[in-house]
C-alpha cells in the first residue's frame, strides 16, 4: 500500500464526514457520483431532506441489493430508498424549489475548483461530451455550495489558482470537501478547517495548486503557508 492509499479518509469516511456537517431541517440536493454517498450517513436524529432535481424530496439510503425499485431513482438514474413522508412531482416544480433559493444546500463533485471558488463540474477539455445541466441553477440559487470530492486526479490538482476548465459559475463554492481535509473558501483565500488522518498541512499544500491557509489555534487568526 503506498503513503497516498495509506492515510486521508474513504469515500465512504468522507460522505459521512460532509453528512456530519448538516443541520437540522435542512433541504439539501446531492449531486451525481460522489455526493449521493451522504444519504448513507445521515446523523441518527437529525432531520434532513434530501432533493433530487428530477423530482423527489426524501430521498433515503440506497436500497440493498435484490430490493432496488426501478421506479425509484436519482438524477443519476442511481436507486434510491424514499423515506416516510418523501414526495415526488414534476421537474419543473423541481426546479422552481431550486431557482425560488428553497434550498439550504447543494452538494456537488467537482473536476476543479479555483482558489476563489469557481467550479469547473461539467466538461473536460477537448471533450466532445457535457452538459451543464441542473448544476447551473443549483451553484446560483442554492443556500450554500459544498464540493465532495476525491484532492487529485490521477495525481493531478483538482484545487487550483485558476480553473482552466469551462465553468459551471464562478466565486460559488463555501466549502470543499476532499479525501484530505475540510476546505473553506472565504475573500481572505482557502482556509483549511480539518486535516484527514494522517494528513499534515505541508502534505495537503503539496497536492493543491493554489496557496492555502490555516489558522493559528491560538491567536485564532489565518496563517499563510509560504
Amino acid at each position: 500500500m503506498s503513503k497516498d492509499q495509506a492515510i486521508g479518509w474513504s469515500k465512504r469516511e468522507l460522505a459521512a464526514r460532509v453528512a456530519h456537517d448538516l443541520k437540522d431541517g435542512w433541504f439539501v440536493n446531492l449531486g451525481i457520483g460522489l455526493p449521493t454517498l451522504v444519504a448513507d450517513y445521515i446523523p441518527e436524529g437529525r432531520e434532513i431532506i434530501l432533493h433530487s432535481e428530477n423530482g423527489l424530496l426524501g430521498l433515503g439510503p440506497k436500497p440493498a441489493q435484490g430490493e432496488e425499485d426501478p421506479d425509484l431513482v436519482n438524477a443519476g438514474k442511481e436507486p434510491i430508498t424514499i423515506e416516510p413522508g418523501g414526495c415526488f412531482f414534476s421537474q419543473a416544480d423541481s426546479f422552481a424549489m431550486i431557482r425560488g433559493g428553497h434550498l439550504d444546500a447543494t452538494i456537488l463533485g467537482a473536476f476543479q475548483v479555483s482558489q476563489y471558488g469557481d467550479l469547473a463540474s461539467w466538461k473536460l477539455p477537448n471533450s466532445p461530451l457535457g452538459r451543464v445541466g441542473g448544476a447551473m441553477d443549483l451553484t446560483a440559487s442554492s443556500k450554500r455550495v459544498f464540493l465532495c470530492m476525491q484532492h487529485t486526479s490521477k495525481g493531478t490538482p483538482k484545487i487550483v489558482e485558476e480553473c482552466s476548465y469551462p465553468l459551471t459559475a464562478p466565486r460559488c463554492v463555501d466549502r470543499i470537501y476532499t479525501d484530505l481535509a475540510v476546505i473553506d473558501v472565504i475573500d481572505a483565500g482557502l482556509v483549511v478547517l480539518e486535516l484527514a488522518p494522517g494528513v499534515t498541512f505541508e502534505y495537503l499544500q503539496e497536492r493543491t495548486a493554489a496557496p492555502l491557509k490555516q489558522v493559528d489555534k491560538e491567536s485564532e487568526t489565518i496563517g499563510v503557508q509560504q
